[in-house]
């Protein structure tokens, strides 16, 4: 009895923690617009055509300031992914120069990419990004879609257990990018500042809009809206950020198949062992 009250006791400060909590409070500083991703649930998968043009998007808009490190060029032709093949993903190395060496004379090179490295970042080191960027250090967007997931708070990650709901990441990457809207009446913006109704950390963020109407062409009839260029990026992050979620799913379902079969022919086992025992 005293440890069932003990458990109570614990359940209820986890839950009074989770509400108080602004770092765990829904919705409490952000306003999430929640997209229908062909990756969510059980059965999700990637968009083949979305990562491309989200990478596209990244190319072209995100690339000059944010990198993708823990990205090789051989991932875009891997199975997966945004399936470019091996000819295309080697053009678009070829496009990158990255840092060799040292060689025979123990210098450093500057050389064309290949398959096997990694998107070189835009900037030698943080220093020089913050400087290029009013002292903002651009994030990373190899794992962003992961590490930008604000968390839903009591009782909204309760029913997510059950609804699967783990897209938190790429939708408040869609929101920030779409939030961008004239700050109310009385707000005052700081300098070199942007009013944003959805950023993580308050309302002033210092990267301007980074999308605007028709800012990429895409070749396959996509409207070019900011609403379809931020959707498209936010997967392409999210494929950067877990890149084998479809075979994790596909595990995942195949494990609780067998796990469901499984426990059947336990059970009609134990049926069949005990029929002539009485209880």
């Amino acid at each position: 009895m005293k440890t069932m009250i003990t458990m109570v006791r614990s359940l209820a400060a986890v839950a009074a923690l989770a509400i108080a909590s602004p770092a765990f409070a829904a919705g409490a500083k952000v306003e999430i617009d929640y997209q229908d991703w062909s990756f969510a649930g059980p059965f999700g998968y990637y968009d083949r055509a979305q990562l491309q043009r989200g990478f596209k998007v990244y190319v072209e808009n995100c690339s000059a300031c944010h990198a993708l490190s823990r990205v090789a060029f051989r991932n875009l032709a891997e199975d997966g992914g945004p399936s470019f093949t091996e000819d295309q993903a080697k053009a678009i190395a070829a496009d990158y120069t990255v840092v060799d060496g040292p060689d025979d004379f123990g210098d450093m090179y500057d050389r064309p990419a290949i398959l096997a490295d990694r998107f070189p970042s835009p900037f030698p080191n943080e220093n020089a990004a913050r400087a290029a960027n009013n002292g903002a250090y651009p994030p990373d967007f190899s794992l962003l879609a992961k590490a930008r997931a604000p968390q839903r708070g009591f009782p909204g990650f309760v029913f997510d257990i059950f609804t699967q709901y783990q897209e938190n990441g790429p939708d408040y990457i869609y929101s920030l990018l779409t939030g961008y809207v004239d700050p109310p009446e009385g707000v005052e913006v700081p300098v070199g500042q942007y009013y944003n109704h959805s950023f993580l950390a308050g309302e002033f963020i210092s990267m301007a809009p980074p999308l605007f109407e028709e800012a990429v062409e895409y070749t396959d009839g996509t409207p070019m809206t900011v609403e379809n260029y931020a959707r498209d990026v936010s997967a392409f992050m999210m494929w950067a950020a877990e890149p084998h979620l479809e075979d994790r799913k596909k595990i995942g379902f195949r494990v609780m198949l067998f796990l469901i079969v499984f426990a059947g022919m336990l059970y009609f086992t134990k049926k069949k062992i005990w029929r002539d025992v009485e209880h």
